[in-house]
């Protein structure tokens, strides 16, 4: 979830997908409007205060202060008075409801609805996608069951979410040769070649000390703030081709990455 008062958010592709699917709700319809909102961020209008020191305890039992920032969502609700928030696809939307006025913009995204609605305190029934326009309603029950069938989704893959700090001892290498990972490289850059906001992407492998294995490592190089869009796009493109190696991907512009892939040539290129 991120704060932002003039966020440029726009989702042509969920609204295509929204459009296809009331035209004709068949299942591949469906499940693209499905995986569209997966990849989206949504502006749900709010209050935002100012950031207060809170007492928190840490890992080892000790009490740290840390600043929050508390948000008091502007909610709708339907004609049997139950409450939902309202998620807007640009600003467009947003202004087509009154209320929405002098508010906050807050960035949120699928998981950030499920979090919030996955609390036990929570009464909200749910996120609407442009209520006042063409709407998709999205109830608790379907979002946790999106959420679970999501979760097992990267269970299976073989994809995991790790963070590679300056502690870690890594072994950094070339694929091999003999075993290249042909299948997949054609199924990234396929993926790849649909955008236009990356310049380029290698591979590497990395293994950390006391893996058994070494893992797959994308680095990606590109121009917008959807980095896990893209992360996700081309996890989902890898998914199929993994045969047993784990799969991570790093940003360009973080110095190891930068250093990892030195004389190395990228496997995409965009085409100018």
């Amino acid at each position: 979830m991120d704060n932002s008062k003039n966020a440029n958010i726009s989702n042509p592709e969920l609204l295509d997908a929204i459009e296809e699917m009331q035209e004709d709700n068949c299942n591949e319809n469906v499940n693209r409007m499905i995986d569209c909102v997966m990849a989206a961020q949504f502006i749900t209008p709010g209050i935002v205060s100012q950031p207060r020191n809170v007492a928190k305890t840490n890992k080892n039992g000790g009490t740290v202060m840390q600043q929050e920032t508390q948000v008091q969502f502007q909610l709708i609700e339907n004609q049997d008075k139950e409450k939902f928030f309202p998620a807007f696809t640009d600003q467009e939307e947003k202004e087509k409801w009154e209320a929405s006025k002098g508010k906050h913009d807050v960035i949120m995204t699928f998981d950030d609805y499920a979090q919030v609605l996955s609390d036990k305190g929570c009464n909200v029934k749910g996120f609407v996608i442009n209520p006042f326009g063409r709407s998709v309603a999205f109830p608790k029950p379907m979002v946790m069951s999106l959420k679970q069938q999501k979760e097992e989704r990267a269970k299976n893959s073989g994809i995991e979410k790790r963070e590679i700090t300056a502690d870690d001892q890594l072994q950094l290498g070339d694929p091999d040769p003999d075993n290249y990972p042909i299948d997949m490289m054609a199924s990234m850059i396929n993926y790849l070649q649909e955008r236009d906001d990356v310049n380029s992407a290698y591979l590497k492998m990395f293994q950390r000390e006391g893996d058994k294995n070494p893992s797959y490592l994308v680095i990606v190089d590109f121009d917008s703030d959807k980095m896990e869009e893209i992360f996700k796009g081309l996890s989902q493109s890898a998914a199929p081709h993994l045969n047993g190696f784990q799969f991570s991907m790093m940003p360009y512009s973080v110095p190891f990455a930068k250093k990892a892939v030195e004389g190395v040539d990228p496997f995409f290129t965009a085409e100018d």
